[in-house]
């Protein structure tokens, strides 16, 4: 599948829940979100026939976000489900780690291939601060038994925030130097209620390059990263770099989201969306309609115009 810009269509990320088990204060209103009702989000089986679908035009990459992916019920059916669509070359999941360590080895067993852990902070008290709830050992916990489970290599996710963590840039780095671990810095994107929050909390990742100037840019093996790449002299682990701020990463972009009420969303940051799950519901085909949201898909995002979506991020999947 291409869009009207020539990009193809390749990378599909499903958020299977809009709850999570932390109350990150850039993705999750302190309050928490209204909890749906069963029939409003997608069930298991309607996501696997949406999954068909898309791998039947071309789609060979799909993500499992959230919300927490790893706290919607029977998830690893799920992934048993879409693992064994032919046509399905990498099946990826983001997760906060919280309940990793208990998870790992079905996940791996399941089929999925691996796994980026969100962790902004490697300090217990700055990480309770962050996450409302969370403790920081249940995710190192995590990250150790998806090494052991074969999940590698795995990528941490860092979003950057001003007076919060850009002071563990060079601990974040120096992870990779001996081990084989791609640390992600993620600029804080204006999404939401909070949007206002995050622009004022918002900090350059050419700040991670000021503070670490020995990084060396690196080519990266897939084109449509959002992320560029850098790595430390002889380390064995990278760095990656994504600034939907600084510098848009719409050129490549190969991705369509799908959220857990069943809306498609051809850009992370447009407002438009198609009720698939109403479609889906009614018998309708949906492939037509999926072509048509690709084909509608957005040049670029307008974050510089002000131009801020309005769903929390919990709700459309990280």
């Amino acid at each position: 599948m291409f869009d009207s810009y020539g990009r193809k269509i390749n990378y599909l990320r499903i958020s299977v829940t809009d709850l999570c088990n932390l109350r990150c204060k850039y993705c999750m209103p302190e309050k928490g979100i209204d909890k749906k009702w069963h029939k409003e989000i997608l069930t298991l089986e309607e996501i696997e026939a949406i999954t068909e679908s898309f791998v039947e035009l071309g789609v060979d990459k799909v993500r499992i976000t959230g919300g927490e992916p790893l706290v919607r019920k029977n998830i690893l059916k799920l992934i048993d489900g879409i693992g064994k669509i032919g046509g399905v070359k990498d099946l990826a999941m983001t997760t906060n780690g919280i309940l990793l360590k208990d998870y790992a080895e079905d996940l791996k067993n399941a089929g999925l291939n691996r796994l980026n852990i969100s962790l902004d902070t490697l300090n217990e008290e700055k990480y309770s601060q962050i996450t409302k709830v969370g403790k920081l050992k249940h995710v190192l916990e995590g990250i150790e038994a998806a090494k052991k489970s074969g999940l590698t290599p795995i990528k941490l996710n860092v979003v950057l925030i001003k007076d919060f963590n850009e002071n563990e840039i060079e601990d974040f780095i120096n992870l990779t130097r001996y081990e084989d671990i791609e640390i992600r810095f993620i600029e804080l994107m204006p999404i939401g209620t909070l949007k206002h929050w995050s622009s004022n909390k918002y900090i350059s990742n050419d700040t991670v390059l000021e503070k670490m100037p020995e990084l060396i840019e690196i080519e990266s093996a897939d084109i449509s990263s959002p992320a560029r790449y850098y790595k430390l002299p002889n380390a064995k682990g990278k760095v990656g770099l994504i600034n939907p701020i600084s510098c848009k990463f719409c050129g490549n972009c190969n991705r369509i989201r799908l959220t857990a009420d069943g809306k498609l969303k051809s850009c992370l940051h447009s407002n438009s969306e198609v009720d698939l799950k109403k479609l889906l519901r009614e018998g309708k085909d949906i492939k037509t309609v999926i072509t048509d949201t690709i084909k509608s898909k957005p040049k670029e995002h307008e974050l510089e115009n002000g131009n801020y979506i309005n769903r929390e991020m919990t709700a459309i999947g990280g």
